[in-house]
């Protein structure tokens, strides 16, 4: 698993095919399903905030510290 992964296409830590095989996240033990970019070393998480999008219709993220691990599906 990368250290470093983003569902953004425009990101350079975006990998299409590793996320069309499934990558699951758990976040200070529990399952995370809404996350939209991760970094294992540094251990935070980016998880989208509902439907809300911004100006560019990008969804609007908050940044959460703790433990991350990363798996694939």
């Amino acid at each position: 698993m990368p250290d470093r992964l983003s569902t953004d296409s425009a990101s350079p830590f975006h990998d299409k095919a590793l996320l069309e095989r499934g990558v699951g996240i758990r976040f200070n033990g529990t399952e995370k399903t809404n996350v939209e970019e991760y970094c294992v070393s540094e251990g935070w998480v980016r998880v989208s905030l509902g439907r809300t999008v911004d100006r560019r219709g990008k969804p609007l993220t908050q940044k959460l510290t703790g433990v991350v691990e990363a798996y694939l599906r």
